[in-house]
């Protein structure tokens, strides 16, 4: 039916941005667990810290050079564009495609927040990064920047909405590099995909793919895909992309991993998955090595991303759960301590997207209103533990 096979699509091109609209800054925090009815665990709380994000995607404490503090950098999808690339180059099939794009508008953003600033401001980085959309049919959902990442103080974006088939003829998604503001290309992304596609795609397919997230490690750059299903390594100094693992392919069918975090020598993946969403069927997975393989070492239901505390304690953040869709108040956040049963503590979350643990482990930031009306992405504020708990 036309209604599954608009979901399967949008599950095999999650790593796109869902909202658009620009906003100038960010708004007070204010606490959301009444208004939104989030529900937490005894000893978490949630409140709101930061509004008016452009699709807010992954998120990094990193140097930020104008107050000399780590602080939070968020990558936004950005504003879509206008311009269509129909008669340049293959387009992404239809009910997803064709995308039209802008060259402009994908984002990134620092929350600024110092002893003598308590409250929490947003400034722009970036907005020189490309931005693109879905066909109308299936909501104009945007892509633009996909998620950030600090090797020493330098700051580099993953970019998910460039790239001639996303209607952004001349910018490529990529991994590129933030100079005084200006994106410098570290490695062309969509070339790299082209040469070297996943085996194991399902029925729409991305040319320049749906990246969606990056960590750094030890000077390198690490990536996932999830319209391929790829775990790539990106050299920063040579541009150089590697790739480590064909997700997709060890099982044979599309998975759509889209999260990665990296933990006490290993990296950890896991999948969002095909929709109709099952509650429960998607993985994380331990990445092993000599050779290079993957360990199932828990279950979650559509999972965006994952996270880990001071205590080795698990984070999973679930887009929805309970539905067959992305579905508003559905979105939840489940802790596994070490040798413990996963635990939901907080639950009634709409459209998260991304989420990290600020230095010290003991409070988590999470992307919310991943896409909804213009403007309306916002940062949540996440403690873990009750005050003076170890």
């Amino acid at each position: 039916m036309k209604t599954q096979r608009l979901l399967r699509a949008c599950a095999l091109t999650f790593a796109l941005t869902f909202a658009n609209g620009i906003v100038s800054a960010a708004t007070p925090a204010q606490p959301l667990v009444q208004a939104e009815a989030i529900t937490t665990a005894p000893g978490v709380t949630v409140n709101g810290w930061a509004r008016g994000f452009n699709a807010p995607r992954g998120l990094k404490y990193g140097y930020w050079p104008i107050n000399g503090y780590n602080q939070l950098h968020v990558a936004e999808g950005g504003t879509g564009g206008t311009t269509s690339t129909a008669s340049l180059c293959k387009q992404v099939d239809p009910p997803i495609g064709p995308y039209t794009g802008s060259r402009t508008g994908g984002r990134v953003s620092v929350i600024a927040q110092t002893f003598d600033f308590p409250r929490p401001s947003r400034t722009t980085i970036t907005d020189q990064l490309p931005s693109s959309q879905t066909s109308v049919e299936s909501g104009s959902l945007v892509s633009g920047a996909a998620d950030v990442a600090f090797i020493g103080s330098k700051l580099y974006v993953l970019v998910s909405g460039g790239g001639c088939s996303h209607g952004v003829p001349y910018r490529p998604n990529a991994v590129v590099r933030i100079d005084n503001g200006r994106p410098v290309l570290v490695a062309n992304l969509s070339t790299w995909l082209r040469a070297h596609p996943g085996s194991a795609l399902g029925p729409d397919v991305e040319p320049d793919g749906t990246w969606y997230s990056m960590v750094a490690l030890n000077g390198m750059l690490y990536l996932i895909e999830p319209n391929h299903g790829l775990f790539v390594r990106v050299n920063p100094l040579t541009g150089a992309v590697t790739q480590l693992l064909d997700v997709s392919g060890v099982f044979g069918r599309h998975v759509v991993p889209t999260a990665l975090a990296y933990h006490k020598g290993y990296f950890y993946i896991a999948n969002l998955g095909t929709f109709p969403i099952v509650d429960g069927t998607q993985r994380v997975w331990r990445v092993l090595t000599n050779p290079l393989r993957l360990q199932r070492v828990a279950t979650g239901t559509a999972i965006v991303a994952l996270a880990f505390d001071a205590n080795d304690a698990m984070y999973i953040l679930q887009l929805t759960s309970g539905a067959p869709g992305p579905t508003p108040g559905m979105g939840s956040i489940v802790r596994i301590r070490p040798g413990g049963q996963p635990q939901t503590i907080v639950s009634g979350l709409t459209f998260p997207t991304g989420m990290t643990i600020a230095p010290g482990g003991r409070v988590m930031f999470v992307s919310h209103m991943g896409f909804g009306a213009p403007g309306s992405g916002e940062i949540l504020r996440v403690d873990l533990f009750p005050p003076g708990q170890p």
